[in-house]
């Protein structure tokens, strides 16, 4: 756990540019098993080892946005919510962001923790849209919404374009790949959309950097929207069942 803050730590200490306006998250309240499975956390006293941790391996003062990775269904919300907080007020962290939410809970965190909750992350995608309403939500309120998986996931991105026929179409025909018609779809959205795509090649980073200088028309977002399928089952409420089986 916690090599990618190593990693970026000593990407950025390298780097010998202006870093000033990167921006650093971190998640708490999440641990991979010995198996690899996933074990949720949401206990205070958790959370606060867990930032410690992410703030000695990225080598700061202060992490620029903390997020409550998953609500704990064995610890009341407001409890984990509330620790960020504190966590917030003793300077470990700037800013607080949320994950795996349903409006309920983000309303149950910004009634704790108020103006210092700047972000959302949630599952967002062509195949798993029932964020929807979180994703509206956050556009009234100016809060950065975090597209996690926006093509899918890993083992679906390759194959977005044979699973949506109009994001393969148009994609065609403005000579660029699928996912970056997905991205530049997902950033068309709202002005606090983030999309969150993962890589492991560069060339997929600078295709999907890309994304945010292709304008779609009106037409082909039209058309975009309405190649959706029923709701999928990889949503929030399923990460909450892993939660109870491993917890």
């Amino acid at each position: 756990m916690g090599r990618h803050e190593s990693l970026i730590a000593r990407a950025l200490a390298s780097y010998g540019g202006d870093t000033s306006g990167v921006l650093v998250g971190a998640k708490g309240g999440a641990a991979r098993g010995a198996d690899g499975a996933w074990l949720f956390d949401g206990d205070p006293a958790i959370l606060r080892e867990s930032c410690e941790g992410s703030l000695k391996r990225l080598a700061v003062d202060a992490i620029g946005l903390y997020q409550l990775h998953v609500p704990d269904p064995n610890v009341p919300y407001a409890d984990s919510v509330g620790a960020t907080g504190k966590l917030y007020d003793a300077g470990k962290i700037r800013a607080i962001g949320i994950s795996n939410v349903n409006s309920d809970q983000r309303r149950v965190a910004h009634g704790i923790v108020g103006e210092r909750l700047v972000s959302v992350q949630n599952n967002f995608s062509p195949a798993t849209h029932e964020s929807g309403p979180q994703l509206r939500l956050c556009d009234e309120l100016g809060i950065a919404f975090l597209l996690y998986s926006p093509l899918g996931g890993i083992s679906c991105a390759g194959a977005l374009g044979s699973a949506h026929a109009a994001f393969a179409s148009i994609a065609e025909a403005r000579g660029v790949g699928p996912q970056q018609v997905c991205l530049s779809w997902e950033l068309a959205k709202s002005p606090v959309v983030v999309p969150i795509p993962g890589s492991s090649r560069p060339s997929a980073i600078e295709d999907s950097t890309a994304a945010a200088d292709l304008a779609l028309t009106a037409a082909e977002l039209s058309e975009l929207d309405a190649d959706q399928p029923g709701p999928s089952r990889r949503t929030s409420i399923g990460m909450l069942e892993t939660a109870r089986k491993f917890h």
